[in-house]
């Protein structure tokens, strides 16, 4: 599933080509995905077209796209496999494509968001804004201290300016589950998934078996640079692909997965100590890391 670094990249590779563009007419070739609309594709097609795109904003793994007529955005969740792909107006359909959004732009003229998604689990919707509880912009992108009603109850991410460090610490200290399965509740902290979870407990030298409550305040300092540190590495890098379903908006490829530590190198050796990396079942997918350098206590 694309976590926090790649939905940053597709987030950043829509923002200046939709901004301040006008939909021109909206096409829904599967009803799949629309499925956290509250309408069916002609009630979205009739709702999106006409409109002003404001920009495009995110918060950990959800992006959203604000309308300039007021209050409402259209929310996209990529799910397993989705893609928001830039296209010319007269490209032939993609592969596995759901929706086409045909804008102009003043600047950059006709273009056409395409979303692709070969599993179906993603989706996009109208969406109504709702004002933050903290007063702080909604997300990375957009000053405006809004966010869309189903981005409500996920939590602020670790790159976000208004994340509190200390609310963090306050929560693992009541927490006695494992800290991995911590890090993966994203109403705890949002946008960390499978991969960057085990890159940062390795960087961290935690177990992920390790209770959350059990982690001094030094060791919760140390883990949250971590996770920064990996996040902000591999949307530097273009995020993570280990096949075709995750690309950026050109269909370009993220290339993360050459600095794997961890995850998905299970029987190769640490980087750090060469013993043998570890892979365990974890919640229906798999923990990686080095029982040499992340002992479990």
């Amino acid at each position: 599933m694309p976590e926090l670094p790649e939905v940053e990249v597709v987030r950043a590779g829509l923002e200046p080509a939709v901004t301040g563009a006008l939909v021109t007419s909206v096409d829904v070739l599967d009803e799949r995905a629309l499925t956290r609309h509250a309408g069916d594709g002609a009630a979205f097609e009739l709702a999106l077209a006409g409109r002003r795109i404001a920009g495009a904003a995110r918060r950990g793994k959800f992006l959203w796209l604000p309308l300039a007529d007021g209050g409402e955005a259209l929310v996209g969740h990529l799910g397993m496999s989705g893609q928001m792909l830039l296209r010319h107006p007269a490209s032939p359909a993609e592969r596995h494509e759901r929706v086409r959004i045909s804008i102009e732009h003043p600047a950059h003229g006709e273009l056409a968001v395409v979303f692709a998604d070969q599993r179906t689990f993603g989706s996009l919707a109208i969406d109504t804004l709702l004002p933050t509880p903290d007063g702080a912009a909604g997300g990375w992108g957009t000053d405006a201290a809004v966010a869309p009603s189903q981005v409500a109850h996920i939590a602020r991410d670790p790159l976000d300016a208004a994340f509190d460090d200390g609310r963090l610490r306050a929560l693992l200290r009541r927490k006695e589950s494992a800290i991995k399965r911590v890090l993966l509740d994203q109403t705890v902290l949002s946008g960390v998934g499978n991969i960057y979870a085990d890159e940062a407990l390795w960087a961290a030298r935690i177990h992920p078996e390790t209770s959350a409550r059990a982690l001094s305040t030094r060791a919760v300092n140390r883990l949250l640079a971590e996770i920064r540190a990996v996040l902000l590495k591999a949307l530097a890098e273009g995020g993570t692909s280990f096949d075709a379903q995750y690309v950026n908006v050109n269909g370009q490829a993220g290339y993360f997965a050459h600095s794997l530590n961890a995850y998905g190198r299970a029987g190769a050796p640490c980087p750090r100590c060469g013993r043998p990396i570890t892979r365990e079942r974890f919640m229906n997918r798999s923990s990686h890391f080095c029982l040499g350098c992340q002992p479990k206590r």
